[in-house]
């Protein structure tokens, strides 16, 4: 794309510290500029293009917004020539983005950059449930010696059923990994196309009729009107008393009160958490202490490699966006 002026690209203190000379290696017909000092610039800012990163959003929540991703929002409503925002997150649910993509900006996700780290998180903590090492842990506290002997054995995982609600990068990564422990795998989605590694694929409100054979449900989509609550007390009801739950999706695809009361019956033998209905989790919460329970503060996808694998999509994109290519995982190419 030709542009009569150098483009003006937003990002953080943060992202042009670690990033700002490869930035410019890579196009250096830029100019960065910091949402630090945009904030204290009057009128509107001249932002072409704004790369929003994870210390801008990472101790927020829709509930809890902090200081950095309310400037950062500040700056990106005032720039009326934006055109383009890269964010780290696979999901775009925030309302500002809804916002932008309403004035006919592009917004694209890192969809793909936290996969594998998601579902390794997802697959250590299914193996730790099913083999009651929470428990174990438990005990440990408490100087009690309770080997799971008898009927308190863990099952073998193979010959299990997962149902995972979300087909992209990461259901299918944890799909392969379950797959490869012997266990029958049934993905839930928008389409009932056959999805590989799946053994079946069915479509979001059909969830309800495979729920009778999933020892575990597993929830990585996005939230939208299809997936909002779908995890909650009729839902719940429908699976098998001792089986499992986890949620690497958002807070809002379950419902908390019924995952809390079917953990305290009993009827969910497990749970690993890594989102929640309010964030940070509330103290009062009866799942800090439930020792059948993981609780994760929505780290699932973090690694020392995450930044890194975001920027290259970053890169890649702006290149894209240079040469007017289609960019990736454009949002609304996901319908």
């Amino acid at each position: 794309m030709t542009e009569s002026r150098p483009l003006k690209l937003l990002l953080s203190d943060f992202a042009l510290r670690t990033w700002g000379a490869r930035i410019k290696a890579a196009d250096a017909g830029l100019s960065l500029v910091t949402a630090e000092d945009a904030l204290t610039a009057d009128g509107p800012s001249a932002i072409d293009i704004a790369f929003m990163t994870r210390e801008v959003t990472g101790r927020s929540s829709k509930d809890n917004p902090t200081p950095e991703l309310s400037g950062f929002e500040t700056v990106l409503r005032k720039s009326p020539g934006l055109k383009w925002l890269q964010i780290h997150p696979a999901g775009a649910e925030r309302p500002i983005y809804r916002e932008l993509r309403g004035r006919g900006v592009k917004v694209t996700t890192a969809s793909g950059a936290t996969a594998v780290t998601v579902a390794h998180s997802t697959l250590g903590a299914l193996i730790a449930l099913n083999r009651r090492l929470p428990l174990l842990a438990d005990a440990q506290r408490r100087h009690a010696w309770e080997p799971r002997l008898g009927e308190r054995a863990p099952r073998d995982l193979k010959g299990q059923c997962a149902v995972i609600v979300g087909l992209g990068p990461i259901g299918r990564n944890i799909a392969g990994l379950l797959k490869m422990l012997g266990m029958k795998v049934i993905g839930a989605r928008r389409g009932a196309e056959p999805v590989e590694p799946c053994d079946r694929t069915i479509v979001y409100d059909r969830l309800i009729d495979a729920l009778p054979e999933a020892d575990w449900l597993i929830l990585c989509c996005p939230a939208s009107p299809a997936t909002r609550g779908i995890a909650n007390a009729t839902a719940i009801a429908a699976m098998p008393a001792g089986s499992h739950f986890i949620n690497v999706a958002r807070g809002e695809i379950a419902v908390e009160k019924d995952v809390i009361a079917a953990l305290q019956s009993g009827h969910l033998a497990g749970a690993y958490l890594d989102v929640f209905e309010r964030e940070p989790l509330d103290a009062a919460s009866p799942l800090w202490d439930m020792a059948n329970v993981i609780v994760s503060p929505h780290t699932a996808s973090h690694s020392l490699g995450q930044n890194e694998a975001i920027f290259d999509i970053f890169l890649d994109n702006l290149a894209r966006w240079r040469s007017g290519a289609k960019l990736r995982n454009d949002v609304d190419d996901l319908g």
